[in-house]
């Protein structure tokens, strides 16, 4: 575990997405991957710790898993997968969904929005989810994950960054 040897955020992660449904196979990979130590599979993650660069890169992709149909969700790394996925509305919301899942579990935005990813859009994208710009809200509330504050006081339900469902249960 080289790179998350002494990361005081992993456990809490693994937790977590264990609480929500996420899970996370522990698993030598072989083959080079688009982030370091990290792979998609059929509802899972799977993670060789040794190679993995970013702990934080654990949250976006469980962000993938969150925000996609129950029935793609199962095709993720099979031959079934759709090649255009993740669509664009579902990467802008799995970005969001990292933000949320940051603020719920008390991480420094930069922990998952480190420089080394995002096209070097990290900062613009933790100035806008900060300030309440909410890229991609009306997906969460398509979805039925989380609401904007005047559709949360109508519907009685917490305001966004609070997620009323963590994963996704609408086709």
């Amino acid at each position: 575990m080289s790179a998350v040897q002494n990361d005081v955020y992993l456990e809490k992660i693994v937790r977590f997405l264990n609480k929500i449904g996420i899970t996370i196979v522990e698993k030598e990979l072989d083959e080079t991957t688009f982030l370091p130590g990290l792979k998609l599979g059929s509802n899972c993650i799977i993670i060789d710790y040794k190679k993995l660069s970013y702990p934080g890169d654990i949250l976006h992709e469980a962000g993938h898993l969150a925000v996609t149909s129950p029935t793609n969700r199962a095709l993720v790394a099979t031959e079934n997968q759709s090649k255009d996925w993740p669509d664009q509305g579902e990467e802008i919301a799995t970005m969001l969904w990292s933000f949320a899942a940051c603020k719920y579990l008390d991480l420094p935005l930069d922990y998952v929005f480190h420089a080394g990813g995002y096209k070097g859009s990290s900062n613009w994208l933790m100035d806008n989810f900060s300030s309440g710009n909410y890229i991609g809200l009306p997906y969460f509330e398509w979805t039925q994950m989380a609401y904007g504050k005047e559709k949360a006081i109508e519907m009685n339900v917490p305001t966004f960054p609070e997620m009323v469902k963590w994963v996704r249960e609408k086709e």
